[in-house]
């Protein structure tokens, strides 16, 4: 029994030797100038010139600042807003100056069309009250006079940002619209008073549009308007 457990020894001792063996020729063996494991974290120092035709590449530079908001909208603004507009896109993220002139545009062609109508229905929504008691009085009177006014829009060929400012908690944003429109005022008898039907009238107006920052109401009011 004791010589089959010494062929059996021998022939596990040869098998280890021969493993090794196999081993160290094919993972070789530590001399200590091994490079060290790969650590994704750790800086690393540019590769250094070796010949005439190797040349080290430079550290990477840290990227800069964000760049400010307002560089991503500066098609549809004026050099002027967009400090202001910089102010109000970090008091309130969500802001978009893009959907902003959308909304603005479309609200100028609402307002000017119900102010047209006599719609303080539709005014009293959009407008500051100020603005929307002006408006209102500017209707009233041109209904005791028994005047009409007939608007078309033709388009709107151009809307930017032509101011910006945060103040006092408030935010507002001039626009300045470019706009193709027909309009006519009659007189009580149909006469033509002002303006014509068949004619497309070139206008510029300046707007300012304000909101709370903040506010659960997320709709801009107008609070100023004057002509360009």
């Amino acid at each position: 029994m004791s010589d089959v457990f010494d062929i059996y020894t021998v022939i596990f001792l040869v098998l280890a030797v021969f493993i090794f063996l196999r081993l160290r020729s094919v993972l070789g063996t530590r001399t200590g100038e091994e490079r060290p494991p790969y650590d994704p974290y750790t800086r690393r120092e540019p590769p250094a010139q070796t010949g005439d035709n190797v040349v080290a590449l430079p550290p990477r530079e840290d990227a800069g600042p964000p760049a400010p908001a307002a560089e991503k909208w500066k098609a549809i603004i004026e050099p002027q807003a967009a400090e202001g507009l910089d102010a109000i896109a970090a008091a309130e993220p969500g802001f978009d100056a893009q959907v902003f002139v959308q909304g603005a545009s479309a609200a100028y062609e609402m307002i000017v069309t119900a102010f047209a109508n006599g719609d303080t229905k539709t005014l009293k929504n959009l407008l500051a009250k100020d603005v929307y008691e002006s408006f209102a009085a500017a209707i009233a009177d041109r209904e005791r006079r028994g005047e009409t006014v007939q608007t078309t829009f033709v388009s709107i060929d151009k809307a930017t940002i032509n101011g910006a400012e945060l103040r006092d908690g408030a935010a507002e944003i001039e626009m300045k619209f470019s706009s193709q429109i027909v309009t006519a005022t009659r007189g009580k008898d149909g006469t033509i008073i002002d303006g014509s039907p068949d004619k497309v009238t070139e206008v510029v107006d300046l707007w300012t549009f304000a909101r709370e920052i903040g506010s659960r109401d997320p709709n801009w009011k107008l609070v100023r308007t004057e002509s360009a």
